[in-house]
């Protein structure tokens, strides 16, 4: 909902919120998710914000809040209420207005020291509670800086003022988050200097309202918060389809000749699209799938790449699409090609016009209103899209991963018999039970995958690591490598074993990019061999329709699974009865076990 991606109409959002959940929850297809707000000041509006915002990224949530200013005593003495909640994410609401000493001027280094020791320890402690008590993700804020300098400048560098010891605290807390798996940092020192510091400590709200920060901030808060969430349960983007003239570069390659284009130091108005390709280049490096989408001639667009003074080159791109047609179209068509669904794209372009086409005519898009190339990294970068909270090295060879995708595609092109092609490929296949190592993939594979989704469960990083020590559980990650590279980890499966000779499968989910490549049979005939190592006579699948998983909708059927249910919702179980032998299904991939 383009209300609801940066900048926004703050009057508008408090004044329609309701109205806008209204409209989200027709939307259907939440994941539902337990959200436990401990604040240290009032906490009210920004949970109501919080929840519009979950509920476009497609997370229905069910909020538990404490009151006011009761974040420590829940954490810390026990909350019935709280225990039985079963939190799936504790989002600490805490502000400068929290630490409860700062240094005077008459205290020595030693002092200080233990003060802030005392104080990062009062935290600490807490964290380390919850994780024990409810195995939850935890989302702490950083302090905000305070909105006077008792010391003037020295205030940052001085160890009695306000500004050095919160700094230094901030970064204690850095530390413990660099450490912790499930805990992440919610910015507010930087969502509040972007927002004006200022402003931003208003004191009429703290002394009517007791808010910490004045009530049109809420919305900018409550999308952090947001914006870390939806990145946990994988509801990131994971491409840009970006035009060029005026949005790479200034000027139009066709009319203006390539060197004549605006870009890079050379030319008065060049530096700033040499700064935005710069971005988009680091985003590049972080996993995001770059594509054009440009009314050009091909080779002019090549030549514009290729312009001495750019950063982007034209094999920085996946997929370009450089012709005269209508540009909804090629975006569906890279879509398509990279098979992802639109969902997945940010479409980037200085022309409200193809904009708006896009938008219309492109469901699920995020197509944010750029202005001028000044503001594109910020509104790009204060969206959100591609937020990090966990990162594998899969991100990094992404790009190169769908590069091989599309040579295997020219290569089957050749082949006339489709298991001659697939034999052609030489598969080797890594098929275990889940290993410490690749359990932070194994969690982001979980939240990533929405077309082969049988379940349309998501597992946090948590909550992988509790099955991994469930013995209750037949857990297996499968790797994939051919002539043209290594896939990683890319599909996985959760089965639960229930009366001894059941096993129930939770979750079988694989990554898109080796879909139709067998891999599938191969994790089925490994699944029945461990299954068949622990005792199991029956295995049960089910499949959840979604709109995006219709494509496994006989996903079982095909594996030989007998239908033994429907319900009126599409909602289906399947069994497979290998207690009388199974004949293995794969026969192009060697499997190493």
């Amino acid at each position: 909902m383009q209300e609801l991606e940066y900048p926004f109409n703050v009057e508008y959002l408090f004044k329609n919120k309701k109205k806008i959940k209204r409209e989200l929850l027709q939307n259907g297809n939440f994941i539902e998710k337990n959200i436990a707000i401990l604040g240290g000041s009032t906490t009210s509006e920004i949970k109501n914000m919080l929840e519009v915002f979950l509920l476009n990224y497609g997370i229905k949530p069910t909020f538990y809040e404490s009151e006011y200013n009761k974040f420590y005593e829940d954490a810390m003495f026990g909350n019935e209420e709280l225990d039985n909640f079963k939190p799936d994410i504790i989002y600490i609401h805490t502000t400068n207005r929290n630490i409860m000493e700062y240094p005077s001027m008459l205290d020595d280094e030693k002092t200080v020291d233990e003060m802030l020791n005392s104080e990062y320890e009062k935290f600490s402690k807490m964290w380390d509670k919850l994780f024990l008590k409810f195995n939850a993700t935890i989302i702490q804020n950083n302090f905000e800086y305070p909105f006077f300098r008792l010391l003037g400048n020295k205030d940052a560098s001085d160890i009695h003022g306000r500004i050095n010891f919160i700094t230094r605290l901030n970064q204690k807390f850095y530390d413990y988050a660099n450490s912790t798996k499930n805990f992440f940092i919610n910015d507010i020192n930087y969502i509040s200097s972007c927002y004006g510091l200022d402003k931003w400590a208003n004191q009429l709200y703290w002394n009517m309202y007791k808010y910490a920060m004045e009530v049109p901030a809420i919305p900018y808060l409550s999308f952090n918060i947001a914006n870390i969430i939806k990145s946990i349960y994988g509801k990131n983007k994971k491409a840009l389809v970006l035009d060029m003239d005026n949005t790479l570069w200034g000027g139009v390659v066709g009319d203006d000749g390539v060197e004549n284009l605006a870009i890079g130091p050379e030319v008065p108005s060049g530096q700033v699209y040499a700064e935005f390709q710069n971005y988009l280049k680091e985003q590049k490096n972080l996993g995001v799938l770059l594509n054009i989408n440009s009314k050009n001639d091909y080779e002019n667009a090549i030549a514009g790449l290729n312009h001495p003074a750019g950063v982007l080159k034209p094999d920085d791109f996946i997929i370009i699409k450089a012709n005269w047609e209508p540009k909804n179209m090629n975006t569906k068509a890279i879509a398509e090609e990279l098979n992802l669904g639109a969902d997945s794209f940010v479409f980037v372009d200085d022309n409200p016009a193809e904009r708006q086409i896009c938008k219309s005519y492109v469901e699920g898009i995020s197509v944010p209103d750029i202005d001028t190339p000044e503001n594109y990294i910020r509104i790009l970068d204060h969206n959100g899209y591609f937020e990090v909270t966990n990162f594998s090295s899969e991100d990094l060879k992404k790009n190169e991963l769908y590069k091989d995708n599309a040579k295997r595609s020219q290569m089957m092109a050749t082949f006339d018999n489709y298991e001659d092609y697939l034999l052609s490929l030489k598969m080797k296949a890594e098929i275990s039970s889940f290993k410490p190592i690749y359990l932070e993939r194994i969690a982001q594979l979980s939240n990533k995958s929405n077309q082969f989704n049988l379940t349309t469960k998501r597992y946090s990083l948590a909550d992988i690591e509790a099955v991994n020590n469930d013995d209750n559980y037949i857990k297996l990650y499968g790797k994939l490598e051919d002539i043209f590279g290594d896939n990683g980890v890319i599909t996985v499966v959760i089965g639960n074993i229930k009366n001894n000779d059941q096993l129930h499968i939770d979750l079988w989910i694989m990554s898109c990019r080796v879909l139709k490549r067998n891999m599938e049979f191969a994790m089925l005939d490994s699944l029945v061999k461990k299954a068949k190592e622990r005792g199991i006579k029956t295995i049960y699948g089910y499949y959840y329709p979604t709109i995006k998983n219709k494509m496994v909708s006989d996903f079982y059927k095909l594996q030989g699974f007998e239908q033994i249910s429907c319900d009126e919702n599409g909602n289906k179980t399947y069994k497979l009865d290998i207690s009388n032998g199974y004949e293995n299904k794969n026969n192009v991939i060697e499997v190493k076990d």
